[in-house]
């Protein structure tokens, strides 16, 4: 045996006593064994599990409602000030009832804002929960994406599993067909090193996609909102989601009338706008009103009084026109980030649009005109290994090619279900996806 022999030799030795190998690989011409059928779990059931359960949501859940619970405080009074004290006339003894200065005073007083600033400060905290609410409903959006997203990538891995047991028989009628012209004299015999080598390889690829299914099931369980990570999940139904839109058009129009993150920004600019009528109302004085009752004893008489008071904005110029000049700066700051957030979410859905539409078209390259000829290809070349006219090489590249593009194809139906998913998320509205078939290629 020359070197290349002894070197092809000794791989496949290795690869028969890998751990891949030994855990789930089958023996050279024995068919890969039939594996029970995991039950199949419904993409909608886990959306609406992960929005019922989900921590973050429930989260922010209660950040909104507790931005709801500060506009009463907004709107309200300043709380009352009551007061209490006692005057004596002298040192020697108490007093009260023997001198005419000797008494006992209660006070109350109520702060009144000059008119208007508390409708402000009410509309101020509104917006603020109006704009928190939006922030909400996008984060129940983008939850259901991610769900969506390690939905596909688990149906990912499945089909990857699926082509790998289809395909498994081809390497072995190859493999057969090296053992066949080996025994004859007419193949070396690092042709048959060669084909078992790729057949383990395969073996190899097979038990990789199964630890991912492990991640991606735990990652899956984890935005369920499930303490348990390791739950098994099932195999993901094959259901599609397909665009009925021929340009990304309506689709940016959908997104800027209905996306709940652009929504929540329109709600921060009129909070802005709100502060800004706020500090100049600033300008303006409040009113502080103040009842006193000084209650004396013996033949003395009560006296009371009612008083008003104004705070003067005296320092203007370094408080309140500094704080609507400030305020005018943020409102400019929420428009523009307005501005910001529409061509993001412009820009998000033509490019979930275009990577929608490339995939389609490689799915129907694949499934329509490279698979079925390729598949032709290796047919052709295996027959022709057989007969003495192909190498061994030809045969097996080109059975590396077809399950390349099975693979492929799986790969690009799932990239378009997920930016779909993506524009489900921006748009917040399905009107332009209906449900499909997983080979649908529209």
């Amino acid at each position: 045996m020359n070197g290349k022999n002894l070197w092809l030799a000794m791989m496949a030795v290795v690869i028969m006593l890998s751990p891949a190998h030994r855990a789930g690989a089958a023996s050279p011409g024995q068919p890969v064994a039939a594996e029970a059928a995991p039950q199949k779990i419904s993409l909608q059931a886990l959306i609406s599990e992960a929005l019922a359960n989900n921590p973050d949501i429930a989260s922010y859940g209660f950040l909104v409602s507790a931005r709801r619970h500060r506009i009463p405080q907004a709107k309200s009074l300043p709380d009352p000030m009551f007061t209490t004290g006692y005057q004596n006339e002298g040192w020697d003894r108490y007093s009260l009832g023997n001198r005419q200065m000797s008494q006992w005073m209660f006070a109350a007083s109520q702060k009144f804002p000059y008119p208007g600033k508390l409708g402000l400060q009410g509309k101020i905290a509104a917006q603020d929960a109006l704009s928190a609410g939006q922030s909400y409903e996008d984060l129940k959006l983008q939850i259901a994406r991610q769900v969506k997203g390690l939905y596909y990538d688990l149906l990912l891995n499945y089909k990857d599993l699926d082509i790998i047991n289809q395909r498994y028989g081809l390497f072995t009628e190859l493999e057969k067909a090296a053992l066949a012209r080996y025994s004859a004299g007419l193949a070396p015999q690092e042709e048959v090193i060669l084909t078992q080598t790729e057949k383990y390889t395969l073996m190899e690829k097979k038990q990789v996609i199964t630890q991912k299914i492990l991640a991606d099931n735990a990652q899956l369980n984890s935005a369920l909102g499930r303490t348990d990570t390791a739950t098994p999940l099932g195999r993901p139904r094959e259901t599609a989601c397909l665009l009925n839109a021929a340009t990304a058009a309506p689709l940016v129009n959908a997104a800027v009338s209905n996306s709940p993150r652009i929504k929540a920004q329109q709600r921060l600019l009129e909070k802005a706008r709100a502060e800004v009528a706020f500090a100049q109302k600033q300008y303006y004085p409040d009113f502080t009103v103040a009842g006193e009752v000084d209650k004396k004893a013996g033949a003395y008489m009560d006296d009371w009084s009612l008083t008003t008071s104004i705070n003067i904005p005296l320092y203007y110029k370094t408080k309140q026109r500094e704080a609507v000049a400030e305020a005018n700066r943020l409102l400019e700051k929420a428009r523009a980030d307005l501005d910001s957030v529409k061509l993001s979410v412009s820009s998000g859905v033509e490019n979930y649009f275009s990577a929608a539409q490339s995939a389609g078209s490689l799915m129907q390259l694949y499934k329509e005109g490279l698979v079925p000829k390729t598949y032709q290809d290796f047919e052709s070349a295996l027959s022709g290994y057989t007969s003495g006219t192909v190498s061994a090489l030809t045969a097996i590249n080109r059975l590396k090619a077809l399950l390349d593009y099975e693979f492929k194809y799986w790969q690009q139906f799932t990239e378009r279900q997920k930016a779909i998913a993506g524009i489900e998320a921006l748009t917040g509205r399905t009107s332009y996806i209906t449900e499909g078939g997983a080979n649908g290629n529209k």
